[in-house]
């Protein structure tokens, strides 16, 4: 490739760069592998006759999909050995993306999490078609299948998906609500609080890789996890302190021990309550929630 060649591909995709990110971390749920997938893209985008592309966004984008799929792969092994639960990789995100409402629902870790449950090639359909608008006709090219058999997956995933959502819409006022609740009790150890604030039907999960204590299995009831987060803070040995924070475009807790970072909170609020939590220790996870990560839908 010429050097002036080179130049206008360097061009269009720093100008999508945000975007094919996005696109990665919402397949993948992992910014370290979003990253890698993006290193991958530019390597085939280099290759390719830019005079050949109509269209150098959906191009970019049909890349990215098939490196993620291949990567998605590679991860479901990794999960299989994962000590413990996994939950996505939490990123410190800034106002725009809280302010854009399907943005900041797309990269929720809920969402995330319900994502995890579907196929890699249904994440791929669902993720482009309704996060990012693409048509079923470049969806097939990306996922090599029909555009009839793409529109029977989005079908079906979307239906998925929809079964899983919290019941209401919630507002992020709503979502701080709650968690400034729940700051209060863990700060004050008020367990009456935390059962006021907790769904009876609330899940726990904590992601500690085997690095961090973590519980190995979801906690599900507001008495268990009450029990258990009371224990939890009985056994600290340092203070703990807990402040709002924007993680994947929503309102988190970021805990610290003695001012170090323990790890992220992010919560499912249902009709007022809490209805999951959501807890990242890893350390290999929290490399990107003290500096922002541009996500975009475009």
């Amino acid at each position: 490739m010429s050097d002036h060649a080179t130049d206008l591909a360097t061009e269009a995709f720093v100008a999508h760069r945000n975007l094919l990110f996005t696109v990665a971390y919402e397949m993948l749920g992992s910014a370290a592998d979003a990253e890698d997938v993006l290193q991958e893209t530019w390597l085939r985008w280099v290759e390719v006759d830019l005079a050949e592309v109509r269209d150098q966004r959906a191009y970019l984008v049909r890349i990215t999909t098939r490196q993620a799929l291949n990567r998605l792969r590679t991860l479901k092994r990794r999960k299989e050995a994962y000590v413990g639960s996994w939950l996505p990789e939490p990123m410190l995100t800034s106002p725009d993306v809280a302010e854009d409402v399907e943005l900041a629902e797309s990269v929720s870790m809920a969402l995330m999490l319900i994502l995890e449950t579907l196929s890699p090639t249904e994440r791929a359909v669902f993720v482009l078609r309704e996060v990012f608008d693409i048509s079923y006709d470049e969806i097939a090219h990306a996922v090599d299948k029909t555009p009839a058999a793409v529109r029977q997956i989005a079908h079906r995933a979307r239906r998925h998906v929809d079964a899983r959502r919290p019941r209401s819409v919630v507002t992020p006022s709503e979502t701080r609500a709650a968690l400034r609740s729940l700051q209060r009790a863990l700060e004050t150890m008020d367990v009456q609080g935390l059962l006021d604030v907790l769904a009876p039907d609330v899940v726990l999960v904590s992601d500690g890789g085997g690095v961090k204590q973590a519980v190995p299995n979801p906690i599900f009831g507001a008495d268990k996890v009450t029990r258990l987060v009371r224990a939890g803070l009985l056994k600290l040995k340092g203070a703990l302190t807990c402040e709002l924070t924007t993680v994947n475009g929503n309102p988190a807790l970021v805990l610290r021990m003695d001012g170090e970072i323990d790890g992220i909170m992010a919560i499912r609020v249902d009709e007022g309550r809490i209805t999951g939590i959501y807890y990242v220790r890893n350390p290999e996870k929290l490399t990107r929630v003290e500096s922002e990560t541009l996500l975009t839908l475009r």
